[in-house]
């Protein structure tokens, strides 16, 4: 038995690597051919030669429906595998490690600006997940809500035409296609300059981190991007070999 300490910490198992690269494949294939269906005109300079791409706007569409398929089941396969995690005990809620919003992420994100702007001294102490991380993930479930239902009814409109009234027959479908095609772009948005900056493209991290990958971070990153959760690792389990916590 040796007590080497660890140069590296599992932050995600298997299971969230894989829902993560899914989620990741299908995001940018949503998005390469809904931005395709949007412009599919071939006349058009700026966009004909991109849906000439996918082969067409019919290949296109089947592409972008199986690409929301696969995405509605992963999210789906991941909110049940937290329950299970849940019910089984195998993660419990604590306000350190957990994903859930919690009084002190508004007092971060405050504390981070005000140092940011140099009116503070101190940058915040995170635990497992830092309020913009907390805010990057709940905002797949907004998400979900809005892309995916209004996708599906769009994708599907002869079986989608019996959940709404007969007076809605005029605007119901205008307006799913807005809610679609413009929460598509803030997510789009939001990815390419906040969650890729945030993980990958800060100056330690660039040009990507491993974390997706590898589920590892080496310990000084962990140290360093997450104080507490390393100090509370070390008071439950001292010299601890990096086992996964899901919370």
């Amino acid at each position: 038995m040796t007590n080497e300490k660890p140069t590296e910490y599992l932050r995600f198992n298997l299971v969230f690597r894989m829902q993560h690269i899914v989620l990741f494949i299908t995001f940018f294939l949503l998005a390469f051919t809904g931005w395709s269906l949007k412009y599919p005109e071939p006349t058009l300079q700026h966009a004909g030669w991109w849906i000439r791409l996918w082969g067409g706007a019919k290949s296109a569409g089947i592409i972008h429906k199986a690409a929301g398929v696969t995405m509605i089941f992963v999210f789906v396969w991941h909110v049940l595998y937290m329950l299970y995690l849940l019910g089984t005990g195998k993660t419990k809620f604590n306000t350190t490690t957990t994903i859930v919003p919690v009084p002190k992420d508004v007092q971060d994100a405050v504390q981070n600006f005000l140092y940011f702007f140099g009116l503070g001294k101190t940058k915040p102490r995170y635990g497992r997940f830092t309020y913009l991380q907390k805010f990057d993930y709940w905002a797949v479930f907004w998400g979900m809500g809005i892309i995916g239902l209004s996708g599906l009814a769009l994708a599907f409109p002869t079986k989608a035409q019996y959940l709404f009234p007969s007076w809605s027959v005029n605007w119901i479908w205008e307006l799913l296609t807005v809610l679609h095609s413009d929460e598509a772009l803030l997510a789009i948005v939001f990815i390419l300059f906040i969650h890729f900056y945030d993980e990958h493209l800060k100056w330690e991290k660039f040009p990507m981190s491993m974390l997706w990958i590898t589920g590892k971070m080496s310990m000084e990153e962990f140290k360093h991007e997450h104080p507490l959760e390393y100090e509370l690792e070390l008071k439950e389990n001292p010299g601890f070999a990096g086992k996964q916590k899901n919370s």
